[in-house]
């Protein structure tokens, strides 16, 4: 699943290459992804129209089009992808939009899960979800103040937290095991039993884990946008079962629970898990 590295990098090449572009024909292949909230079908939505700005929000991408009168908006999901490429390469056998743009590119969204969602909308908003989207983890605005007075409003479990995108967006599976791995916290521990000083190691190692992976991330990826498997070797704990803990040795453990994978040190993290 991407996450705030990845689609950090994303953003980025997609600002630096579709913006200004007008896009001059759409289709869609496969009809699962999209969501047309605007009515007028995919076409009549979007050709004629030129990107003027791409941002990110948490694990969204929010492509602008025409100075803000209407938008395309991804939640790419565990799989989903965007390809900036000529017509001519083949197309993936999961290709669900394509919009051909006026470099002569096409702009492709390709998803091997067909989980993701691919919005048009007049108002992005309305795309975000129920909750809606907490501060982004890595916005100047989350300051370790507002941080913890935001985390003190939940018991939960720390790692379910960190990754609930309506507490702090941006942050998914992997990236909460290795924020959690680098604050020394057990992932599933109760926020209720955090002290002010562990709050503040939380918040540290996640602006520093996800700082030093966009580095990592941006330089390996490229231009390669559309590469279907996150790089993720460079994780020190995450789907490293078994391995030893790079700190102190320790095999790193690895439970399924709440339907994902945690992966982290039982001697660097310490605690026990405890089921009624």
């Amino acid at each position: 699943m991407p996450e705030l590295p990845e689609l950090t990098v994303v953003k980025e090449y997609l600002q630096r290459n579709i913006v200004g572009q007008s896009i001059v024909g759409a289709e869609m292949v496969r009809p699962t992804v999209l969501r047309d909230l605007t009515g007028e079908g995919l076409a009549r939505a979007l050709v004629g129209r030129r990107f003027t700005h791409v941002d990110r929000r948490g694990k969204f991408l929010i492509l602008t089009l025409d100075c803000g009168t209407r938008y395309v908006v991804i939640n790419p999901m565990l799989a989903g992808r965007l390809q900036h490429v000529c017509p001519q390469l083949k197309r993936r056998k999961r290709t669900y939009i394509v919009l051909s743009l006026s470099d002569g590119k096409e702009l492709r969204y390709t998803d091997a899960r067909s989980m993701g969602k691919f919005y048009i909308t007049d108002d992005p908003e309305l795309t975000l979800g129920p909750q809606g989207l907490g501060p982004d983890a890595l916005s100047p605005e989350l300051t370790l103040d507002l941080f913890v007075q935001r985390l003190k409003r939940y018991r939960a479990e720390i790692k379910g937290l960190l990754c609930r995108q309506s507490f702090v967006a941006g942050v998914g599976n992997a990236y909460a095991d290795e924020i959690l791995f680098r604050a020394g916290i057990y992932p599933f521990r109760k926020r209720t039993s955090l002290s002010e000083t562990e709050m503040k190691r939380i918040y540290e190692a996640m602006r520093e884990v996800l700082s030093e992976a966009i580095e990592i991330v941006r330089e390996r990826m490229g231009e390669d946008i559309g590469r279907e498997e996150e790089i993720r070797d460079f994780l020190q704990v995450h789907r490293k079962g078994g391995e030893p803990c790079p700190v102190c040795g320790t095999p790193i453990s690895e439970i399924t629970a709440h339907r994902r994978v945690t992966s982290f040190c039982r001697k660097c993290q310490p605690g026990s898990l405890v089921r009624a």
